[in-house]
Formats: structure tokens, C-alpha cells, sequence
């Protein structure tokens, strides 16, 4: 691969005159935090990667892709989050792009490692080419944050070949819209309330509009249904309390089919052994309460079962680890996608800011 030239044209600003906030403190657009201080912030970038030595909080980034030849450039970051899609310039014709990335401590699931400490971005492509980025606090009058909290199926997932939905949505948002990813592998609605790393960690951070993404139920094995619906209740008021708007999202199906080729079965539908259908206790809630409702088994259902049993493998990953229930980085990309569909038509997110 060629060598990627990089200029960096503008040092991170970061604001002054901060008030005294602890380093892991999740601000809304700045912070202090070690290393910091209360000045300008110092940047590093290589031919594939760039550092940024800020606090926990909210960025804009924006980046000039292209060169003198014809290019590919995508922008990853933290914990394999997918930022910008892979974008194509054209010789001597580069393109601006903006993203919003939220940074946090751990910087991927909350109960997995801490991860490194600032923002990390990578540039990647087939013949990646970035001219110029720049980095600013994004401010919180102007930023949309949605938080997602969920388990495996959604969270930033550590290692290849492994990809939640909620790790590939930053890619269809623009400047202004951030997703805080605070899904978590093994977690059910039970544990997503006890644990104080979860929703005890999250409902401080949720600002007066934000929106709650919530997808819980692959883990509710041993729930009854009366536990899993007080639960799921318990996470809209949490929400609403801090004026948050909360989104109640329906699992996506697991790749087990019939011999008919449908999926209408307990498993791939997410009924537990106790008879628990989740993704009807989730729809009845959402309509009791007047929240939102993604309906993603819906959705994911009617794709799995069009794309059939050969098709639907390289959404999961069956190929690599014979799972029926995790997606691969294109299963959960166009599920993901399938979330920003939603968010959407349903006006959740103003279509100026969904790429």
C-alpha cells in the first residue's frame, strides 16, 4: 500500500477557563483531564493513525479526504467503532466530511478494559489519502447524543471478527449526532440495573433530549415476564427522569431456521425457556408507556428469511464460529442501517444529521 500523506493544519483547541472536573468526568463537549491541562491539546497523526490527548467528552472531527490520485479513505476509532464509510475521491478532488465521536473511560464496553486514553482514530481504505483533520469540543446546545444500552448484539465489540449494530451506527450519522455506546456482552435486563457500571453509570449522563436506545433480551434466559417488563419500565422511567427520550428496540433474531425455511421459531425469536416473548413484552410496553418502538426483530426477521440459509451467513457469524446469534462487522453494518431507517422515518433524528 502506498504511503498515506497527512497534514495537519490546526491544532485541537479545547476551551478554557474549565472548572475543576474529575479526569473521568463525561462532559458534554470538554473536560480536563490528565495531561490536558486547560490549553491547547497536542496532536500526533501517522500515515494510519491519529492520537489526540483530550478528556472524556463529545469531538467533532472533521477531515479532508483525497490527494493527487484517485483515493478510498474510512475513518475507525476507539474501539473499532466505524466513524466514516470507506469514501471514494477522485484524483485532485478532495472531499470534506464531518463526524461527532464520543470519548469515554473505558472507551468500549463498561465493564471491559479501560482502552487508551484520549481519541484514537485510524485511517484505513483500500488506498486511504487524508489531507487534513481537525478535532474541536463539540458543543452541547448543538449535539444530538444517542445512547444505546444493550448487550453483545449492540456494544463495541473488542476483537475481530466480532461487530455489534451499535458499533457500526456512527457511520450514518453526521457533525451534530454522537452515539455513546454503553451496550455490554452477557448483560440482561436484570443485571443491566444492578450493575452499577451500566444503567447507574448511564442515567447521569442523559441530558434533556437525548435519546435511549434499548435493546435487552438475548440474556434474559431465566426472566420471567413480569421482571422483564417491570425492567424494561424501570429503564423508561430512569430515562424520562433526566428528561431523556427513551427508544425501546425489539432483539435482532437469531439465524435459526425451519426446515421451511422461516424462522418462526422460540429460539430465533427470542422466547425463553420460560415461555418469555420478548419482543411482544417489549412492543406491549412501548405501547402501554407511549414510547418508540424499533421493531428490529421485525425487521431482521423478514431480511434473514429473504436472504435464506446460504445468504443469511455472512450476516453472522457462521462461518467463522458456527454463531447464529453474534453478527459479523456487514451483518451488524446493515443492521445498523436498518436502525438508522427508523430513526428516521419515526423523526427521531432530523434527517440533516443521518447519512
Amino acid at each position: 500500500m502506498r504511503r498515506t500523506t497527512i497534514t495537519l493544519l490546526a491544532a485541537l483547541t479545547i476551551a478554557a477557563a474549565l472548572s475543576a472536573v474529575p479526569a473521568q468526568a463525561h462532559t458534554r463537549g470538554m473536560g480536563t483531564g490528565t495531561g490536558m491541562g486547560m490549553g491547547m491539546g497536542m496532536e500526533n497523526c501517522t500515515a494510519a493513525a491519529c492520537h489526540f490527548d483530550v478528556a472524556p467528552g463529545t469531538y467533532d472531527v472533521r477531515v479532508r479526504l483525497g490527494g493527487d490520485t484517485a483515493a478510498s479513505t474510512g475513518v475507525t476509532g476507539e474501539t473499532r467503532r466505524t466513524l466514516l464509510a470507506e469514501t471514494p475521491t477522485e484524483a485532485g478532488e478532495p472531499v470534506t466530511r464531518a463526524f461527532t465521536v464520543n470519548v469515554r473511560t473505558p472507551e468500549g464496553e463498561p465493564t471491559g478494559a479501560a482502552g487508551t486514553p484520549g481519541l484514537d482514530l485510524v485511517i484505513g481504505g483500500a488506498a486511504p489519502a487524508l489531507a487534513d483533520i481537525r478535532v474541536t469540543p463539540a458543543a452541547a446546545r448543538h449535539t444530538r447524543q444517542i445512547f444505546l444500552v444493550g448487550d453483545s448484539t449492540v456494544c463495541d465489540q473488542p476483537g475481530d471478527p466480532y461487530s455489534g449494530w451499535g458499533q457500526q451506527l456512527p457511520q450514518y450519522l453526521r457533525e451534530g449526532a454522537s452515539v455513546a455506546n454503553y451496550g455490554d456482552s452477557g448483560e440482561s435486563t436484570v443485571t443491566y440495573l444492578a450493575d452499577p457500571r451500566l444503567f447507574a453509570t448511564v442515567q447521569p449522563l442523559i441530558r434533556r433530549g437525548d435519546l435511549v436506545l434499548v435493546q435487552l433480551a438475548h440474556n434474559d434466559k431465566q426472566t420471567d415476564e413480569a421482571t422483564y417488563r417491570a425492567n424494561l419500565e424501570t429503564l423508561v422511567a430512569g430515562v424520562r427522569d433526566k428528561g431523556g427520550r427513551p427508544v425501546l428496540v425489539t432483539p435482532i433474531v437469531r439465524r435459526w431456521f425451519n426446515t421451511d425455511g422461516t424462522l418462526n421459531n422460540n429460539t430465533a425469536l427470542l422466547v425463553n425457556g420460560l415461555g418469555v416473548d420478548h419482543p411482544a413484552v417489549t412492543r406491549s410496553v412501548a405501547a402501554a408507556h407511549d414510547v418508540p418502538l424499533i421493531d428490529l426483530t421485525t425487521r431482521t426477521k423478514a431480511l434473514v428469511e429473504a436472504l435464506g440459509v446460504e445468504g443469511s451467513k455472512a450476516l453472522y457469524l457462521y462461518n467463522e464460529k458456527r454463531d447464529n446469534t453474534h453478527t459479523s462487522a456487514h451483518g451488524a453494518t446493515v443492521y445498523a442501517e436498518l436502525v438508522r431507517d427508523e430513526l428516521v422515518a419515526q423523526h427521531l433524528v432530523p434527517e440533516r444529521l443521518v447519512r
